[in-house]
C-alpha cells in the first residue's frame, strides 16, 4: 500500500510499504477514503516531537472495513466508519472513568504514571511516534485499528467524509476546551489560535452558551476565515494589546473563559527562541501565559495546545494570586464522539467549513508543505488515498 512515511525532521515521503495485517482479535482493518493533516502533526515533522524510527503519520481518518478480527462485535465488513485518535481498551480504569487518552494497556512499551519527557507517557495515539504506542497512523490506503470494539463509530450514508471527519479529533478538541470550562451561559470567552482546534473551539463556545467569543491570531487570513464561519471578534496582536481590548469589552475584569488553542509553537521573538535553546525547553508558553494575564480573577483557563517540554519561569505567582483553574490535556474522543454525532445529526453545527485544501495521498509532502508555511491562506488539507 502507498503511505505518507516519516523518515526524520521535515522529510515525509510516500512510501509502499506492506498492508496491514489483523494481529489481535479485536483488530480491524480500515481502507481509509480521508485522512487530515493535523497541527499535532507538525509538531512532529518539525522536530518537536523526538522520533529516530520510521512510521505511518496520521491520526485524523475515516474509511470503510475491509477485514474484521474474530473478536470485533459492533463491525462487518462493508461498515463505514470515523475513528477517534486516542486508542482504548474501554476496560481498564482509565477508559471507565472517561479518560480514554490515559489507558493504562494501549502503550505497554512506554506507559506509565509520572508523563515524563521521554517516557512514562499516556495511552496509544495513531501515527505518533514510538512515545504513544508506536502505531501506524491513517495517512495511508488502510490502516490497522486495535480495540475496535471501543473506538470507531459506523457513518451514515448522507454524510460526506467532509462532513464527519473532524469528529475524530479536532471538534471534540475544541468542545472539551468549552466543555471543561463549565460555562452557564453568556460569559466571554477567549480562544488563542484560529488553526483547525481553534476554529472548532469557537463554534463549541456559541453552542454551549457563551456570550461573546473573541479570536485571537496574527494572521489576518484566519481571522477572516474565523468571522465568516463563527461570527467572532478578532484581535490580531500585531495591531492591538489583546489583554487592555479585552478588559475594554469587559468593565475591566477580564475575560470568563480563555482557551490556548496554539501550544508550545507559538510565533515567538528572538530573544524567547534564545531562552529556549538555553533551558532545553521546545517552544515557548507564551500563549499559556498570554491566557492567564487575560483571564479574569476566578476564571478559567483550557489548554488544548500541545506542549512537550518543562519550561522555566511558569507564572505560577499570577496564577495563584487571581484564582484560576486550569484544565489541559488529550482529549477524551470516545467520550464525546456520540453526542457531536448527534449534533451533526440535527444540523446544529458545520464543520467543513474550515477546509481550505483537498490533495491526494500522492501529494502528502507538498501538503505538509503548504500546512506548515500556510501557503494560499492553507488552515486545514484533507488528502485523499
Amino acid at each position: 500500500m502507498k503511505a505518507a512515511v516519516f523518515h526524520k525532521m521535515g522529510d515525509i515521503t510516500v512510501d509502499t510499504i506492506e498492508d496491514p495485517e489483523i494481529e489481535h482479535p479485536e483488530d480491524i482493518i480500515v481502507q481509509v477514503t480521508s485522512t487530515a493533516i493535523c497541527g499535532s502533526d507538525l509538531h512532529i515533522y518539525n522536530g518537536f516531537v523526538p522520533e529516530t524510527n520510521d512510521f505511518v503519520m496520521g491520526h485524523e481518518f475515516m474509511g470503510n472495513v475491509v477485514e474484521v478480527g474474530s473478536g470485533v462485535t459492533g463491525f462487518k465488513k462493508g461498515d463505514r466508519v470515523i475513528v477517534p485518535f486516542p486508542i482504548a481498551c474501554g476496560s481498564c480504569f482509565f477508559c471507565n472513568h472517561a479518560l480514554h487518552p490515559h489507558c493504562e494497556q494501549s502503550n505497554p512499551k512506554k506507559y506509565g504514571p509520572n508523563g515524563d519527557l521521554m517516557d512514562n507517557k499516556g495511552g496509544g495515539i495513531f501515527g505518533y511516534t514510538g512515545l504513544y504506542g508506536g502505531y501506524n497512523g491513517g495517512q495511508a490506503e488502510y490502516v490497522r485499528v486495535p480495540y475496535a470494539n471501543t473506538g470507531p463509530r459506523k457513518v451514515a450514508d448522507h454524510f460526506s467524509d467532509e462532513q464527519v471527519l473532524f469528529l475524530t479529533d479536532i471538534f471534540p478538541t475544541g468542545w472539551a476546551s468549552i466543555d471543561w470550562s463549565q460555562i452557564k451561559g453568556g460569559e466571554t470567552v477567549v480562544i488563542f489560535g484560529s488553526g483547525p482546534v481553534g476554529l472548532m473551539a469557537q463554534k463549541a463556545a456559541w453552542l454551549q452558551g457563551a456570550g461573546k467569543v473573541i479570536a485571537v491570531d496574527p494572521l489576518d487570513y484566519r481571522l477572516a476565515l474565523a468571522k465568516k464561519t463563527n461570527d467572532v471578534i478578532g484581535i490580531n496582536p500585531g495591531s492591538a494589546d489583546v489583554k487592555e481590548t479585552v478588559r475594554d469589552m469587559t468593565d475591566g475584569r477580564g475575560a470568563d473563559v480563555c482557551v490556548d488553542a496554539v501550544g508550545m509553537e507559538a510565533e515567538r521573538n528572538l530573544f524567547s527562541k534564545i531562552k529556549a535553546t538555553l533551558n532545553v525547553e521546545k517552544g515557548s508558553v507564551d500563549v499559556m501565559n498570554q491566557c492567564f494575564e487575560v483571564v479574569r480573577r476566578g476564571g478559567m483557563v483550557s489548554v488544548v495546545g500541545v506542549y512537550g517540554s518543562p519550561y522555566n519561569n511558569f507564572p505560577v505567582h499570577r496564577i495563584f494570586d487571581k484564582g484560576l483553574t486550569i484544565r489541559m490535556g488529550q482529549v477524551p474522543v470516545q467520550h464525546y464522539i456520540d453526542q457531536l454525532m448527534d449534533l451533526l445529526e440535527t444540523g446544529e453545527v458545520v464543520l467543513h467549513d474550515i477546509l481550505t485544501h483537498t490533495l491526494p495521498l500522492s501529494e502528502a509532502p507538498n501538503a505538509y508543505d503548504i500546512f506548515k508555511k500556510k501557503k494560499d491562506n492553507c488552515t486545514k488539507v484533507i488528502l485523499k488515498p
